[in-house]
């Protein structure tokens, strides 16, 4: 439940978002999410989340970080790790987890409803410690993805739980076909 004089942030973990989108079969317009929940409450603060590989000539996140840092997003960045898993495949670690707990904690004294776009359960603690400073948590994932994207634990912490599917024709778009390269 939003009311229109809460204080609200939302607080986006990137990868999780975009594998839940992508499992249903949409992205995300950023630019609409910010304007729905602009809707909802006083909105405080929008922070986004994502590791980015070191070195890379051009990461295709880039271009998206760079928009949302220019449109009112906290952007939140830091190096991913590469590395050989034992299986000799190669893996990418970028777990943003801390830096949005940290961030989550600092603001919660001057919220009323925080809004957590991930469905790792990891967050479950810090929406329990947020609950406990009084700040009602709202978790946006899906469990209508196979399997669902999000901890049942996680789910049921949550004062709410809001599906993504349900958000898709307010901040979602068709999902962009990759484009050939040429040579």
């Amino acid at each position: 439940m939003f009311y229109k004089d809460d204080r609200l942030a939302i607080f986006i973990d990137g990868a999780n978002l975009y594998a839940a989108a992508r499992a249903l079969g949409f992205d995300v317009d950023y630019k609409l999410l910010r304007q729905e929940f602009d809707r909802r409450g006083k909105l405080m603060r929008a922070y986004y989340y994502t590791a980015l590989l070191d070195g890379e000539e051009y990461s295709p996140i880039r271009p998206l970080v760079d928009w949302l840092h220019y449109n009112g997003f906290c952007v939140v960045t830091k190096a991913a790790k590469e590395f050989t898993d034992a299986m000799g495949r190669r893996k990418i670690k970028g777990n943003m987890d801390i830096e949005l707990t940290v961030n989550a904690m600092e603001l919660a004294p001057r919220l009323d409803h925080a809004v957590l776009f991930s469905g790792d359960g990891d967050f479950r603690p810090l929406v329990e410690s947020l609950q406990r400073q009084g700040v009602r948590v709202s978790v946006v994932s899906t469990i209508r993805s196979q399997p669902p994207m999000i901890a049942d634990d996680l789910r049921r912490q949550a004062d709410n739980f809001i599906e993504l599917d349900a958000l898709r024709d307010i901040i979602g778009r068709p999902p962009r076909e990759p484009q050939p390269v040429e040579t």
